[in-house]
This record gives structure tokens, sequence and C-alpha cells, in this order.
């Protein structure tokens, strides 16, 4: 068993706090979501102009119960693209893997905004929208779940913590993902 990553892999191995340490990178997003950055910070010029007028209006008492409500969406939709810019410009947190035995821990970090504009699953769309970073501890009894699965759009290195299907290495290669199945199998049976 090779302990190096794959020839041009991105993935770091190395010790932290007397620990493994595995750094798996997202990847950097493509270029389309810079191009959807630029025109939203284009968007938020415009924005802040008809936010400014119409405050304007509703403050000197010329504006209506509509101008009211107009502002109000207004600022829910600037609120919205403003964080749309935070998370376009933001870089990338790398999923971590700790070989702390006998239990394994993941940081699974938080992956650059993909941009997809095809049909999938909206509660999916929502959840890449707003990420969570999870940190999960796996125990012995559950690293014996660790699989990895061949599916119709490649493999899956999982664990199963509970009634959740947890899956590893979500920015690596399909060889990647073969190599560090087998350095976990390695390290832990």
């Amino acid at each position: 068993m090779n302990s190096f990553p794959p020839e041009g892999s991105q993935i770091k191995v190395d010790t932290l706090n007397g620990h493994q340490r595995i750094v798996v990178p997202h990847g950097t997003g493509s270029v389309m979501r810079y191009l959807m950055g630029l025109f939203l910070l284009f968007w938020m010029g415009g924005w802040f102009m008809g936010f400014q007028s119409a405050l304007t209006q509703v403050i000197s008492g010329e504006g209506g119960a509509f101008l009211i409500f107009w502002l109000g969406a207004w600022s829910i939709g600037g609120v919205y693209a403003g964080y749309m810019i935070f998370r376009v410009f933001r870089a990338s947190i790398p999923e971590q893997l700790f070989l702390n035995r006998p239990s394994l821990s993941l940081d699974s970090g938080i992956p650059p905004l993909k941009m997809n504009f095809g049909f999938y699953d909206k509660k999916e769309y929502w959840a890449s929208m707003f990420p969570k970073r999870k940190r999960i501890e796996f125990t012995p009894t559950e690293i014996e779940t660790l699989t990895l699965r061949e599916t119709d759009s490649g493999n899956r290195i999982t664990i199963d913590k509970g009634a959740e299907r947890i899956e590893l290495a979500v920015g690596a290669s399909e060889v990647e993902r073969e190599w560090l199945y087998s350095y976990l199998r390695q390290h832990y049976f």
C-alpha cells in the first residue's frame, strides 16, 4: 500500500497534534461563479441607488404603502444578493480527516459555491447555497461500515453514523477516493 497520494493529487497527508491528518481540497469551483459574482456586484450598485431613492421618498413623506412594501422586499433581495457575493468570493475550506485511533474525526470544511443551472433536487440546491460545516467523530463500530460504493456517477466513500450515511472525500477524484479508501482500511482494519 502506497502511503502517498497518487501523483498529481492535491491531497496532503501530515501530522497535527500527534495525529495523522489527511487534507482533501474541495477545488476552486467554476469560472461561472466569478462571472455571477461580478454581475451581482454591479447589480448591488443599482440596488443601492433604488434603495436610496425609495428610502428618501418614504422619509420625506412622499412614499405610499406600496413604496414601503417595495422597500421591505427590496431589502430582503439586497441581503440575499450580499450573501451570494460573500459565498461566491469566499475561499473554500478543505475537508480534513484526523486518524486519531481508535476513532476517526471528520471536518467537512466548506466547498466553494457551485453554479448549476440544471434541473435537480431543490433541497440539494438550498443545502449547497447554505452549507453547514460538520465535525463528526466516528467510533470504531461506525468505522467498520467504511465502504467504497460504486455508483452511476462514480465511486463514493461512505461511513454510516446512526441512520445517516456520511460521504468522505467529496472533492476528490475517483482515483484519489480509491487510494484514500485503501489507506483508511490499512490503518483501521
